[in-house]
């Protein structure tokens, strides 16, 4: 990556080539003579180009007939053609993989300078000519057009706002200036993070899927923690998840140092954190770990998990005056499930994702209270492991990673001693248990099944199926039954238990 003076003003010809490829070239090439106009590469491809990483999309800006060139282009390669929003002059072509889009100059800009200057950050604020390299002319390196000093910004390593009103044009920027902090490892600079106050507000105009889709784009970089505070700090996170505002300043226990809201971020900072080394928290288990959190969307459900585990507090938070006025906060963790789920249909997140992120919510405090209940009692039985293994199911990584940065977010002066070696070992009995116990009875056939519940019991399909059944899976898994006789005679002893008297 480029930094300070390394940063140039020119790029070679060569470079852009590459990215564009001869047969993209050839064809913008046929449509330029046609057009007559002159066509520039701008926005994150140049910001991208200068810093010397591989570009996501290339963006093709001309002064006027965006749609006419995207549409040309789609003909000529096949490619799929999209039109963006609903009144702009703009259009992507989908080819070969990757997103080709056109513009043309917004806002009434007439020239490439204006056009620059309305767009949302700096150092996405710059440009290349492509005429000589379609049609041969000039030297092999292009100079940057910069108007917004973009190119000081990337040397500084900051996200600036092009101009005072860049997020009245499109308030989504608000969210944007920390994505791009997020995966560039830039800081929002300090007027821009002022602006992003000022006018927070804006961004109940913004549609939600948009919203949403930034969010899970800062959730899912390396800076999640970092811009999230950021965001908090502006005001912004409090505009678009308005839950977490009720804990700023509220106090906790003693086995807390920070209130409410902070502790929910120091959460998600020791997320972070452990989803990059899992070995360093959990030494026995790290291949488990590092499978799970390389699953599907399984980082970024833990990360959101850890920054609104705490949702449930200000709505169950007591305190006890006739017992020195200690605070409370029973069934939080049912209350703040209840909460994410609305969070979650908010901002549409899918099914999938309000299923797990409110689960492993709902969950976050039983590794806490089989904790309480080892140190208590000095062992766990073999049915309270299970217990928690079945109902857990295959979120049970995904549990103690989220109560592993819980605990390390807690470090008050009433917390238990060396909790968090009391959550790996918690996690290493757990998976023992899955191994031993739940998988071999779980990968061979059932002991029984309905039809023998009808047959042998006469028992009628319902409810009861299901308690029978998990019944004597559970017996199974602790070594109780291992037959199919002495599974039909646990069912009949357990529902003659239920038989009212008389």
């Amino acid at each position: 990556m480029n930094q300070g003076k390394n940063c140039n003003k020119k790029l070679a010809y060569a470079g852009i080539a590459a990215l564009l490829g001869d047969e993209l070239l050839d064809r913008l090439r046929l449509i330029g003579g046609a057009e007559q106009v002159p066509l520039y590469l701008t926005g994150g491809t140049v910001r991208d180009l200068v810093m010397d990483r591989r570009p996501a999309d290339i963006d093709l800006p001309v002064p006027a007939g965006g749609r006419r060139w995207a549409a040309a282009l789609s003909r000529l390669t096949n490619g799929s053609y999209v039109p963006l929003g609903k009144e702009e002059d703009a259009a992507r072509v989908v080819w070969q993989g990757r997103d080709i889009d056109f513009s043309s100059f917004r806002e009434g800009a007439q020239i490439l300078e204006q056009e620059l200057r309305r767009r949302d950050i700096t150092v996405n604020s710059m440009a290349v000519a492509l005429d000589p390299l379609l049609y041969g002319r000039g030297d092999n390196k292009v100079e940057i057009v910069d108007p917004a000093d973009g190119l000081a910004d990337i040397n500084a390593r900051l996200i600036r706002a092009t101009f005072v009103n860049a997020f009245r044009s499109d308030p989504l920027r608000l969210l944007r200036v920390y994505r791009f902090a997020a995966v560039l490892d830039f800081r929002v600079e300090a007027e821009t993070a002022a602006l992003v106050n000022r006018q927070k507000e804006l961004i109940s105009r913004v549609a939600t899927e948009r919203v949403a889709h930034e969010l899970d784009l800062i959730m899912g970089s390396g800076r999640a923690f970092e811009e999230v505070a950021a965001m908090a700090a502006s005001g912004l996170l409090f505009e678009v998840i308005a839950e977490l505002r009720a804990g700023v300043g509220m106090a906790q226990p003693s086995s807390h140092h920070l209130d409410v809201f902070a502790h929910s971020l120091e959460t998600l900072h020791w997320m972070q954190r452990i989803q990059e080394e899992p070995a360093r928290y959990f030494p026995d288990n790290a291949e488990v770990l590092a499978a799970y959190l390389a699953a599907g969307r399984n980082r970024i459900r833990l990360r959101w998990a850890a920054l609104l585990h705490d949702l449930g507090k200000p709505v169950t938070m007591t305190i006890l005056e006739d017992r020195d006025g200690r605070i409370t906060f029973y069934n939080h963790d049912q209350a703040g499930a209840s909460l994410v789920a609305e969070v979650g249909r908010r901002l549409r997140w899918s099914g999938e994702d309000i299923a797990a992120v409110a689960g492993l919510v709902g969950l976050h405090m039983r590794p806490f209270h089989l904790g309480n209940v080892l140190r208590q009692q000095g062992e766990l039985s073999l049915k309270a492991c299970l217990r928690l293994v079945r109902s857990v199911g295959s979120a049970l990584p995904g549990l103690f990673l989220l109560s592993m940065a819980d605990a390390l977010a807690g470090q008050g002066e009433g917390r238990p001693a060396e909790v968090e070696k009391e959550v790996a070992a918690l996690f290493a009995r757990m998976e023992k248990v899955r191994r031993e116990h739940v998988e071999p009875v779980r990968n061979m056939p059932p002991l029984i099944t309905g039809r023998d519940l009808i047959d042998e019991l006469g028992l009628e399909p319902g409810p009861v199926f299901r308690e029978v059944l998990e019944l004597v899976e559970e017996a199974q898994m602790e070594g109780n039954v291992a037959s199919r006789r002495e599974a039909l005679s646990l069912a009949r002893r357990h529902l003659a238990s239920q038989r009212p008297e008389g």
